[in-house]
This record gives C-alpha cells, structure tokens and sequence, in this order.
C-alpha cells in the first residue's frame, strides 16, 4: 500500500502512526500541540523516534465530546498539514469524518483519509476519497454499546463501510479498517474485540489497531490518561502477533521498541 511518497508493505510488518491531536480539549493531550509551533516540534519528535506516518486530528472524539463546525476543524488542520508538508518527508493523515474537512486536508497536503465513521456519517466522504486516489482508514463505531454477537456486527458494520467505498470507487487495495476500540463498545466489548481481532482479517483489509492510552487500558489498570503507557504497549505487542500491519499510537518510542521485539519473537 502507498500512501504518500512510501510503499507500507502490510502484512508483513506493524507500522507505527504518531498521533498529533491540534485540538484543545483530546482525553490525554488535549492543548499539547494545538499551536503551529508546537504541533511541527511534535511531528520532528515522533519522526526522529522512528514513526513512519502522523496522524493529524482536529476535533477530539472522546467521550462525550464537543463537535466542532466545519470551519474550524478546518481552521486547525490545513496550516498544519501544510506547514509539516513543507518541511518533513512523512505520509500525513487527516482524522476526520467530514467530507468538507477532508477536501480542504487533501488540498493542504493529507496522504491518507482516516474516517472514524467508516463511511458512514457523511454521505459525500466515499466520493471525496474517490476522486482524490489516496487510500483511507474506515474505523468500525456505533451510536451505543450493546449487542448480542459483537464480533459479527463489527464485521457486517466494516463490510457495510467497504460496499460504501466499493460503489464509490475506492479501490480495495486502497483501504485499511480499524476495529474501533473505545468506540461504541463497553469495557467487555473492547476487550473481546481486541481478544479476537485476527478474525477480522476475514474481510480481506490490512488492519490499524488504535488503543493508545484508551479507557480499555486506564479500567483494566485503574490509571489515568498519562500513566497507560505499558498498557498500550501490551496491547501494540498483542497487535503484531495478531497481524494488524498499522498501531496509532501518543508515545512513538516506546511502541517502536515494542514491535520490534514482539516481531523479534513472533518470526522466530
């Protein structure tokens, strides 16, 4: 898979996307790097602790959070998409779930189109993406937790999200799925779907595995936002025996030496 000037080559190794959230309020680093400054000082640190794409997300989606218009999510991510393009050589992602935001990213130098809403939100997003030729990540989310066989309604919700890209144009080789930890699932709910993640290898997409510093982790260790870090290492070291080829991740260093000692054991 390509995305922007790199060839990733899925399945056979796990990448590690860096997260930077330009927002003011995100459940762990929430202002940390809602400034132009600060969010290109991040993007050199991650890249020097071996990240191999960024992630750049404008609105926070933790529970119960503020939407934020159009304009504004625009507002904080254009600059810094642009600003990172011109000064770093690294595939760039836009978090979003608007159509309209995603056009002004592509415009502002996004590699990648990462959808919490698989498609499903904005009507106009499957066609945005489309026409743009650059890959995508359709994450699997729901309204409410709650069902009687979880793992048969994620695979049906990312299979929906697939026939989406599929009717618009979105070529299969194209596309990543994310199973959603944290997103319309319960405590129990995220820990069977992290338990049973190679089963979704059955719909044919490389998998992105986004479980940094989540409530999954902070319930199971009884720990806030900023002490999850061995945590979220368990759970990237579970994503590569499990086949995922992506892990977005807060602390890139730390994640980097976690795949490379877990594929150290794993291919041996």
């Amino acid at each position: 898979m390509k995305i922007g000037n790199r060839e990733f080559e899925v399945g056979r190794h796990t990448y590690v996307m860096g997260i930077l959230n330009v927002t003011p309020d995100s459940f762990s680093d929430g202002g940390k790097w809602d400034r132009l400054d600060k969010a290109l000082f991040h993007v050199e640190e991650m890249a020097s602790e071996g990240a191999d794409l960024v992630d750049v997300g404008g609105e926070s989606t933790r529970p119960g959070y503020t939407p934020v218009g159009e304009e504004e999510e625009i507002d904080r991510v254009a600059p810094v998409l642009e600003a990172v393009k011109a000064r770093f050589d690294i595939p760039l992602s836009l978090d979003t779930c608007k159509a309209r935001v995603a056009e002004a990213g592509i415009a502002a130098g996004a590699d990648c189109i990462n959808d919490i809403w698989g498609l499903r939100q904005d009507g106009r997003m499957a066609q945005v993406i489309a026409q743009s030729g650059l890959p995508c990540c359709l994450m699997h989310n729901r309204k409410k937790a709650g069902g009687q066989d979880l793992l048969r309604e994620v695979k049906e919700d990312l299979a929906e999200s697939l026939r989406l890209a599929q009717d618009a144009g979105i070529a299969r080789e194209r596309i990543l799925l994310d199973p959603g930890i944290g997103f319309g699932k319960g405590y129990e709910e995220n820990l069977e779907v992290l338990r049973r993640l190679e089963e979704l290898h059955e719909l044919g997409c490389p998998l992105l595995l986004g479980c940094s510093r989540k409530s999954v982790i902070g319930l199971t260790l009884d720990l806030p936002a900023n002490e999850r870090l061995e945590g979220t290492l368990v759970t990237t070291a579970l994503g590569v025996w499990k086949g995922c080829s992506f892990v977005r991740v807060h602390d890139v260093r730390a994640n980097v030496r976690a795949v490379r000692m877990a594929e150290a054991l794993r291919d041996r």
